[in-house]
């Protein structure tokens, strides 16, 4: 029975999200601009709240709430977290999450940031793994002091003019914020110290060694033999950590990567198919198609029009 509910968690993109749970003649919609589906960061005053519960579900994109009054209660991942003045909660994308209680006690920011927006001139991976509250296995509430509060403040309204006062956010300028952003709210995180179960363990040693090992490795087995355990039980520990197979994050990973290589080098497609340990370039070529649904050529093009 347990696997049916997790099966029936839906995901979703950022437009759907906001039509289901805002509803759909929403004035606040007027608010979300052409390029919001990949980032906006507005007052939670600006936006009015939810209209309805929202159940278990998932998102497509990095969510942050930061509270500057007020209580704001929802569940992240199977903990429920009440947070109040000059703390945050971090939902990262493809994390379980939900809200009940829908009245709207609380201000602050919301800021939402799909992960190609990471990708760009200014992060890497490495930066990226430094941030725990962006990993689904990561402490997702951050309690400020009021002076480091006061930072993260000036960096949101810069955020939200950046976002509000020009008709495309420039996407390097957003990304560079928000790698300050995280650095500043990095200052004020406990990594997590709750009871992590063997799956997760597993599951967070298997996601480090994808990162290490992508350019060369792309078989369960490999990785399994790592961790000195089956690749059945490895597939098993991390489907019911994540919900994805082992196969599946090691696609991911070599996506990600072979983004990275597209948006911050100008090596060929052929070059960056062997860079993520694809000899023949043709595969790799369609295997980006299958995943992204454009080929790396007409991702490379729609960055130089970003």
């Amino acid at each position: 029975m347990k696997g049916k509910t997790i099966e029936k968690v839906k995901t979703y993109e950022a437009k759907g999200f906001r039509e289901k749970f805002l509803g759909e003649d929403n004035p606040v919609h007027l608010l979300f601009k052409s390029n919001s589906d990949h980032f906006f960061c507005l007052k939670m005053d600006e936006i009015m709240g939810l209209q309805y519960p929202v159940p278990p579900s998932k998102h497509s994109c990095h969510t942050l709430l930061f509270i500057t009054s007020g209580s704001h209660t929802m569940k992240v991942g199977y903990q429920e977290y009440e947070t109040v003045s000059n703390e945050i909660i971090v939902v990262p994308a493809g994390q379980v999450f939900s809200i009940k209680n829908i009245n709207s006690s609380h201000t602050g920011y919301v800021c939402q940031f799909h992960p190609d927006i990471l990708i760009g001139k200014y992060a890497n991976r490495e930066i990226l793994n430094d941030f725990d509250f962006l990993k689904i296995s990561g402490n997702p509430k951050v309690s400020l002091s009021a002076h480091d509060a006061a930072s993260i403040v000036a960096i949101l309204n810069r955020l939200q003019t950046e976002y509000s006062e020009t008709e495309t956010a420039n996407l390097n300028i957003v990304q560079a914020y928000l790698i300050a952003l995280f650095y500043e709210i990095n200052k004020n995180t406990v990594k997590t110290s709750k009871n992590l179960s063997a799956a997760e363990i597993l599951t967070g040693k298997f996601r480090e060694l994808i990162h290490q090992n992508i350019k060369t490795y792309h078989q369960v087995n490999y990785y399994a033999s790592l961790l000195n355990v089956t690749p059945n039980h490895l597939n098993k520990s991390v489907k019911a950590v994540t919900n994805k197979t082992a196969a599946s994050w090691i696609d991911e990973t070599i996506l990600l990567e072979a983004k990275y290589l597209l948006f911050q080098t100008s090596l060929s497609v052929s070059e960056i198919a062997m860079q993520v340990g694809h000899e023949d370039h043709s595969y790799f070529s369609r295997f980006f198609k299958k995943n992204e649904g454009i080929t790396p050529i007409q991702y490379r093009k729609l960055i130089d029009k970003s």
